[in-house]
Protein backbone atom coordinates (compact mmCIF):
# COMPACT_ATOMS: atom_id res chain seq x y z
CA UNK A 1 0.00 0.00 0.00
CA UNK A 2 3.14 2.58 1.04
CA UNK A 3 4.66 1.52 -2.54
CA UNK A 4 1.93 2.21 -4.45
CA UNK A 5 1.26 5.75 -2.54
CA UNK A 6 5.04 6.13 -3.26
CA UNK A 7 4.19 5.40 -7.13
CA UNK A 8 1.59 7.46 -7.48
CA UNK A 9 3.23 10.60 -6.17
CA UNK A 10 5.99 10.48 -8.38
CA UNK A 11 3.50 9.63 -11.05
CA UNK A 12 1.70 13.17 -10.30
CA UNK A 13 5.02 14.81 -9.93
CA UNK A 14 6.37 13.18 -13.04
CA UNK A 15 2.83 14.36 -14.88
CA UNK A 16 3.30 18.34 -12.66
CA UNK A 17 6.68 18.44 -14.39
CA UNK A 18 6.55 17.91 -17.93
CA UNK A 19 2.80 20.10 -17.85
CA UNK A 20 5.46 23.02 -16.27
CA UNK A 21 8.35 22.49 -18.79
CA UNK A 22 5.30 22.72 -21.53
CA UNK A 23 4.60 25.99 -20.25
CA UNK A 24 8.01 27.31 -20.06
CA UNK A 25 8.90 26.22 -23.65
CA UNK A 26 6.26 28.04 -25.59
CA UNK A 27 7.64 30.13 -28.37
CA UNK A 28 7.75 33.45 -27.52
CA UNK A 29 5.97 35.57 -30.58
CA UNK A 30 8.40 35.98 -32.97
CA UNK A 31 6.00 38.45 -35.88
CA UNK A 32 5.66 42.10 -36.05
CA UNK A 33 2.80 44.85 -36.85
CA UNK A 34 4.33 47.96 -37.77
CA UNK A 35 2.51 51.04 -39.01
CA UNK A 36 2.16 55.05 -38.75
CA UNK A 37 -0.58 57.24 -38.23
CA UNK A 38 -1.38 59.30 -41.44
CA UNK A 39 -3.08 62.23 -42.51
CA UNK A 40 -3.13 62.19 -46.37
CA UNK A 41 -0.74 59.47 -46.44
CA UNK A 42 1.80 61.44 -44.49
CA UNK A 43 2.71 60.26 -41.15
CA UNK A 44 2.19 62.88 -38.52
CA UNK A 45 4.45 64.72 -35.34
CA UNK A 46 3.36 63.95 -31.97
CA UNK A 47 4.75 63.92 -28.73
CA UNK A 48 6.79 60.74 -27.92
CA UNK A 49 4.28 58.33 -26.72
CA UNK A 50 1.93 60.59 -25.89
CA UNK A 51 -0.49 58.68 -28.13
CA UNK A 52 -1.66 55.08 -27.37
CA UNK A 53 -3.22 52.63 -30.24
CA UNK A 54 -5.38 49.42 -29.18
CA UNK A 55 -4.90 46.26 -30.55
CA UNK A 56 -7.30 43.03 -29.61
CA UNK A 57 -7.38 39.66 -30.55
CA UNK A 58 -10.00 37.64 -31.51
CA UNK A 59 -10.81 34.40 -30.23
CA UNK A 60 -10.10 34.49 -26.52
CA UNK A 61 -12.42 34.36 -23.71
CA UNK A 62 -10.10 36.90 -21.71
CA UNK A 63 -9.71 39.67 -23.86
CA UNK A 64 -6.87 42.25 -22.69
CA UNK A 65 -6.30 44.44 -24.75
CA UNK A 66 -2.59 45.68 -26.37
CA UNK A 67 -1.17 49.01 -25.72
CA UNK A 68 0.56 50.39 -28.59
CA UNK A 69 2.79 53.44 -28.52
CA UNK A 70 3.26 56.09 -31.27
CA UNK A 71 6.33 57.58 -31.16
CA UNK A 72 6.84 61.20 -31.90
CA UNK A 73 7.57 60.75 -35.42
CA UNK A 74 4.17 59.19 -36.06
CA UNK A 75 5.29 55.43 -36.16
CA UNK A 76 4.13 52.20 -34.00
CA UNK A 77 5.44 48.58 -33.76
CA UNK A 78 4.65 45.77 -31.36
CA UNK A 79 6.14 41.92 -31.96
CA UNK A 80 3.35 39.65 -32.05
CA UNK A 81 2.26 35.68 -32.77
CA UNK A 82 0.67 35.40 -36.02
CA UNK A 83 -3.45 35.87 -35.57
CA UNK A 84 -5.84 38.09 -36.34
CA UNK A 85 -6.40 41.44 -34.40
CA UNK A 86 -8.58 44.42 -34.12
CA UNK A 87 -6.73 47.92 -34.16
CA UNK A 88 -8.80 50.58 -32.46
CA UNK A 89 -8.28 54.52 -31.88
CA UNK A 90 -8.21 55.37 -27.86
CA UNK A 91 -11.15 57.97 -27.89
CA UNK A 92 -10.12 61.54 -27.49
CA UNK A 93 -6.11 60.39 -27.07
CA UNK A 94 -4.68 62.28 -30.79
CA UNK A 95 -5.00 65.75 -31.79
CA UNK A 96 -7.43 64.33 -34.66
CA UNK A 97 -10.78 63.70 -34.97
CA UNK A 98 -11.88 60.74 -32.92
CA UNK A 99 -12.86 57.72 -34.66
CA UNK A 100 -14.78 54.62 -34.04
CA UNK A 101 -13.47 52.40 -37.00
CA UNK A 102 -11.91 49.04 -36.28
CA UNK A 103 -8.77 47.96 -38.62
CA UNK A 104 -9.11 44.58 -39.47
CA UNK A 105 -5.12 42.75 -39.46
CA UNK A 106 -3.66 39.28 -40.10
CA UNK A 107 -0.36 39.60 -38.61
CA UNK A 108 1.66 36.94 -40.28
CA UNK A 109 5.46 37.82 -40.53
CA UNK A 110 6.21 41.23 -40.58
CA UNK A 111 2.88 42.94 -41.43
CA UNK A 112 2.72 46.75 -42.20
CA UNK A 113 -0.49 49.24 -41.47
CA UNK A 114 -1.15 52.55 -41.88
CA UNK A 115 -3.72 54.41 -39.37
CA UNK A 116 -5.48 57.34 -41.51
CA UNK A 117 -6.78 60.16 -39.16
CA UNK A 118 -8.61 63.62 -39.66
CA UNK A 119 -6.16 66.06 -37.91
CA UNK A 120 -8.08 69.26 -36.52
CA UNK A 121 -4.90 71.43 -37.89
CA UNK A 122 -2.18 70.59 -39.18
CA UNK A 123 1.24 73.05 -39.91
CA UNK A 124 1.42 73.68 -43.47
CA UNK A 125 5.19 75.09 -43.79
CA UNK A 126 7.26 76.29 -40.31
CA UNK A 127 11.10 78.10 -40.52
CA UNK A 128 12.89 78.34 -37.27
CA UNK A 129 15.60 79.86 -36.97
CA UNK A 130 18.43 81.79 -34.36
CA UNK A 131 18.51 85.37 -33.79
CA UNK A 132 20.91 86.62 -31.42
CA UNK A 133 19.85 85.14 -27.80
CA UNK A 134 16.20 84.19 -29.41
CA UNK A 135 14.76 81.57 -31.59
CA UNK A 136 12.30 82.75 -33.67
CA UNK A 137 9.66 80.54 -35.57
CA UNK A 138 6.88 80.99 -37.78
CA UNK A 139 4.39 78.72 -39.22
CA UNK A 140 1.64 78.74 -41.63
CA UNK A 141 -1.79 76.56 -40.63
CA UNK A 142 -4.69 74.73 -42.07
CA UNK A 143 -7.66 73.91 -40.16
CA UNK A 144 -8.80 70.75 -41.58
CA UNK A 145 -11.79 70.03 -39.26
CA UNK A 146 -13.65 72.46 -37.76
CA UNK A 147 -15.69 71.07 -35.43
CA UNK A 148 -13.10 72.31 -32.19
CA UNK A 149 -11.58 75.84 -32.40
CA UNK A 150 -7.95 76.97 -32.49
CA UNK A 151 -5.94 77.20 -28.85
CA UNK A 152 -2.65 78.11 -28.81
CA UNK A 153 0.59 77.84 -30.94
CA UNK A 154 3.99 77.06 -29.31
CA UNK A 155 7.26 76.48 -29.67
CA UNK A 156 9.36 74.53 -27.71
CA UNK A 157 13.32 74.29 -26.89
CA UNK A 158 15.07 70.97 -25.47
CA UNK A 159 18.63 69.73 -25.63
CA UNK A 160 17.38 66.31 -26.76
CA UNK A 161 15.19 65.48 -30.43
CA UNK A 162 12.52 64.22 -27.91
CA UNK A 163 11.17 67.97 -27.33
CA UNK A 164 7.05 68.69 -27.14
CA UNK A 165 4.99 70.13 -24.34
CA UNK A 166 6.48 67.95 -21.47
CA UNK A 167 10.14 67.41 -22.55
CA UNK A 168 11.10 71.06 -23.36
CA UNK A 169 13.37 73.55 -21.33
CA UNK A 170 12.09 76.82 -22.40
CA UNK A 171 9.87 77.78 -24.74
CA UNK A 172 6.78 80.59 -25.74
CA UNK A 173 3.19 80.26 -26.82
CA UNK A 174 0.89 82.68 -28.94
CA UNK A 175 -3.27 82.28 -27.82
CA UNK A 176 -5.62 81.72 -30.03
CA UNK A 177 -7.65 85.31 -29.24
CA UNK A 178 -4.03 86.58 -30.43
CA UNK A 179 -4.32 85.22 -33.68
CA UNK A 180 -6.70 87.41 -35.61
CA UNK A 181 -5.94 85.70 -38.80
CA UNK A 182 -5.15 82.12 -39.30
CA UNK A 183 -4.71 81.95 -43.42
CA UNK A 184 -1.85 84.40 -42.21
CA UNK A 185 2.17 83.29 -40.41
CA UNK A 186 2.15 82.62 -36.72
CA UNK A 187 5.36 83.83 -35.15
CA UNK A 188 6.99 82.65 -31.88
CA UNK A 189 10.23 83.77 -30.16
CA UNK A 190 11.65 82.53 -27.51
CA UNK A 191 14.59 83.18 -25.06
CA UNK A 192 17.42 80.49 -25.34
CA UNK A 193 18.25 79.27 -21.63
CA UNK A 194 21.67 79.40 -20.47
CA UNK A 195 21.77 75.59 -19.86
CA UNK A 196 21.46 75.18 -23.54
CA UNK A 197 23.56 78.24 -24.61
CA UNK A 198 26.24 75.88 -22.81
CA UNK A 199 25.86 72.70 -25.37
CA UNK A 200 26.57 74.89 -28.51
CA UNK A 201 23.19 73.28 -29.79
CA UNK A 202 19.56 73.08 -28.90
CA UNK A 203 16.34 71.11 -30.57
CA UNK A 204 13.49 73.27 -31.69
CA UNK A 205 9.64 72.46 -32.80
CA UNK A 206 6.42 74.20 -32.70
CA UNK A 207 3.54 72.63 -31.76
CA UNK A 208 -0.62 73.53 -32.29
CA UNK A 209 -2.81 72.68 -29.56
CA UNK A 210 -6.54 72.10 -30.09
CA UNK A 211 -9.13 73.62 -27.71
CA UNK A 212 -10.45 70.94 -25.56
CA UNK A 213 -7.63 68.24 -26.43
CA UNK A 214 -4.72 66.92 -24.73
CA UNK A 215 -2.24 66.40 -27.20
CA UNK A 216 -0.24 68.71 -30.14
CA UNK A 217 0.22 68.22 -33.34
CA UNK A 218 4.02 69.34 -34.08
CA UNK A 219 6.35 70.06 -36.72
CA UNK A 220 9.68 67.71 -36.81
CA UNK A 221 12.29 69.06 -34.34
CA UNK A 222 15.29 70.73 -35.71
CA UNK A 223 18.32 70.84 -34.37
CA UNK A 224 20.03 74.30 -34.34
CA UNK A 225 23.61 74.96 -34.15
CA UNK A 226 24.29 78.27 -32.02
CA UNK A 227 26.37 80.97 -32.79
Amino acid sequence: MIMQRIMLSCLVLAVMTITGCSKDNHDSPQSTLAGRVVYNGHPLSLRSNGVQLELWQDGFDLRTKIPIYVTQEGAFSATLFDGNYKLVQLNGNGPWVSSTDTIDITVSGHTEVDVPVTPYFIITSSTITQNGTNINASVRLTQVNNSLPLDAVSLYLGSTTIVDQVNSVAGASVAAADITDITQPVSLTAAIPTSLTAKGYLYARVGVKTAGVAELLYTVPVKVELK
